[in-house]
Parts: structure tokens; sequence; C-alpha cells
């Protein structure tokens, strides 16, 4: 959660607003916190944890970094609700959305969580949280790159609805979906360039190049408010007066 993001882990009220070490033994190490805005967690089976922010050496509990499977003792998963979820309860599936992958966040307390050693890859060494966080979301901004199939969708969907009423070849219909075409690939671009560009590290791994990976995140916290905002724009009232399934049979 970061409490006060002025202040460092060891300086919260709360020590417990980051992941911390709380306990060790020779069989591997202990963590209480919580961990927010943990996208897609209920579908994983494992869930590495991480710093998300620069450490110090007052920081060395936080200093972690480890893998536990998804149901271990001592994690509890708040799943965050959306405006319209409960639809997804009615009768039928037009409302379902992906039931069987669909992505959700949630919010992970863990209270004593056991970590063994074999599963433990950073154990107070504060020093390298900074460069870790960096490449961690140089692979995760890069990743942003999925957005664009959901744009394809939403586009698809707008073109559609244009062609129901009628005006699939009026002038302004078709510069909203150039628009919309436009924005999503620019995302794409990004993405793929910062893969393209990726060089190989000592490991063997490979690292995509940061700043279009940063260019990637910056793109997706913007265009994909503006192509919906085109999709309603030719979709009209439809949007939001349209009958539900159970109303349709």
């Amino acid at each position: 959660p970061k409490g006060d993001r002025s202040k460092g882990p060891a300086e919260q009220d709360d020590p417990d607003l980051f992941t911390r070490v709380v306990d060790r033994d020779e069989k591997g190490i202990y963590v209480s916190g919580a961990k927010a805005h943990q996208t897609g967690c209920i579908n994983s089976h494992w869930i590495i944890l991480m710093p998300t922010v620069r450490l110090t050496e007052n920081d060395k509990d936080w200093a972690i970094v480890g893998a536990v499977p998804a149901d271990v003792k001592g994690i509890t998963y708040i799943y965050g609700r959306q405006s319209c979820d409960t639809r997804s309860m009615e009768e039928g599936d037009i409302d379902d959305g992906n039931a069987k992958y669909g992505g959700q966040e949630a919010l992970m307390i863990l209270d004593r969580v056991f970590i063994p050693w074999d599963k433990v890859f950073m154990n107070g060494e504060y020093e390298f949280a900074s460069m870790l966080i960096e490449r961690f979301t140089c692979y995760h901004r890069r990743s942003y790159v999925c957005k664009t199939g959901l744009g394809d969708v939403l586009i698809g969907a707008a073109a559609t609805i244009a062609d129901y009423n009628g005006v699939p070849k009026v002038s302004h219909i078709k510069d909203k979906l150039i628009e919309m075409t436009h924005l999503n690939e620019t995302i794409f671009a990004a993405g793929i360039a910062s893969s393209h560009q990726g060089h190989k590290m000592k490991s063997g791994v490979y690292l995509n190049e940061d700043m279009l990976a940063q260019v990637c995140k910056h793109n997706v916290t913007r265009f994909p408010y503006e192509i919906a905002r085109l999709a309603q724009d030719i979709a009209g009232g439809l949007v939001v007066t349209l009958p539900s399934e159970k109303d349709f049979r």
C-alpha cells in the first residue's frame, strides 16, 4: 500500500504497510505485510514478493524477494470490486466476459507467510532494490502492449454499431475509427519497438529497451480512454440503454 509516500518502509507508522521479514529459522523466513493492486493474483499458481520502492540500510527487513504458492497458509485475498460485476451473476452468459481467464485485482494481506530458503532470492540486500524495480518496470510496462487486443475488440464493436446505425461510410464516423486505430497501434508500436531494441545481458536473458517501455506505459495511461470516448461517441445512447440479456430473452 506504500502508506506515506514521503517516507521509506522503516519510517512508516505501521511497519506492515510493506512486506517485511518478521522471523527467520534454519528452514526459511516468515514475512508479514500487504501487497496492493495485485492484478491477476488469484489466477496465479505462484506469487513472487518483491520491493516496490528504493530502499536504504534502515529498510533491510523489507529488502526481501521470495516465491510462494498462491494458496500458501497466511495469505488473504481481498477481491477488488467493479461497477458492473454483479451483472455476471444474472441469467445467461453475455455479461460474463472472459469467465475462465478474466483478470482481476486484489489486496493481499500476509500474516507470517513462510518462504523456504530455496525460494528466497533477496534477503536484506537493499542496495539492489532500485535496479530490481527498474528492470521489473521495464518488462512490465512493455507488456502493456496487451491492451491493444482489447482496443481491437472495442474498435470492431464501434464499427459494428456504426454499421447497425447505417452510418459506416459517414466521414466523421470513419475519422473516429481511424483515430481509434491510430492510437491503438501507437501503443502497440512502442511495446514492440521496446522488445526489438532489447539487449542481451551477461546471464543470457534479454532486457527490452527501457525508454520505449516507459513510452508504452505513458501511451497506455492516455490513449485507451480516448479510444473509449470515441467508441461511445459512435455508439450513442445504446451504450447505456441496451436491455440486459434477461430482458432480451
